[in-house]
């Protein structure tokens, strides 16, 4: 990922810099956090705090922190309000996204379920399917269109990013039609790989190669167990 953000005057400079997508990841991992011990009502809190909270190094909140600028102050700690909401900003979460999501089988209904979407700033305005039996259903309010009225809906609601959450063998069929909208940005659940023009960010999800992941991992220490 590319760019280097820095606070001066209320407002996000950007240098050019390479930052480590892992980065971004911990990021949202410290904002969650913040969230948490600022409902606590802790107004002040250090790198070693965070670390402890979210299970990194202190000097790995530093780093990640360091990327984007100076924050807190030295002996004394950050803010935890305002570097909440400075890292908020980083992530693109001080707006509200519009999410559609395509497929309302279960993987569709449990994401349309998902509370955390509007806590972080995403609201779900649509979900589509070819099913005619479901088709005027709501999912937690919200309407189930055909697949018919996909631009109409997007560019209603101002949709900015779509979650795919069909078969596999219908999941590019479904990217084509979202590269022909306004679309700026694919969450993909499909287990293969899409190809979409580079204006649209892609990002995908598969549950099954994580879950192998981390069955290769449990199989590697159990083998190293064995061994001694």
């Amino acid at each position: 990922m590319q760019g280097h953000s820095k606070y001066q005057g209320g407002q996000l400079k950007v240098k050019t810099l390479k930052i480590p997508e892992a980065t971004i990841t911990r990021l949202s991992v410290y904002s969650r956090y913040l969230a948490h011990v600022d409902r606590r009502g802790v107004t002040t809190i250090s790198s070693g705090e965070i670390a402890d909270g979210v299970g990194v190094s202190p000097a790995q909140v530093r780093k990640d922190l360091a990327y984007f600028g100076e924050f807190g102050t030295r002996g004394v700690g950050y803010n935890v309000k305002d570097l909440y909401w400075h890292i908020i900003k980083i992530l693109g979460l001080n707006t509200t996204w519009s999410v559609v999501i395509i497929g309302a089988g279960n993987l569709g209904t449990a994401l349309s379920m998902y509370g955390g979407f509007r806590e972080r700033g995403f609201k779900v305005v649509g979900i589509f399917d070819n099913d005619p039996h479901k088709i005027g259903y709501r999912l937690n309010g919200v309407e189930i269109y055909p697949m018919e009225r996909l631009k109409e809906i997007i560019e209603r609601e101002k949709a900015n990013i779509a979650i795919i959450a069909v078969p596999a063998d219908h999941a590019q069929d479904v990217a084509n039609l979202l590269v022909e909208t306004s679309i700026q940005g694919i969450l993909n659940f499909a287990p293969r790989a899409l190809n979409v023009p580079d204006h649209i960010e892609l990002r995908n999800v598969d549950l099954s190669v994580n879950l192998e992941l981390l069955t290769f991992n449990l199989a590697v220490r159990r083998n190293m167990k064995g061994a001694r």
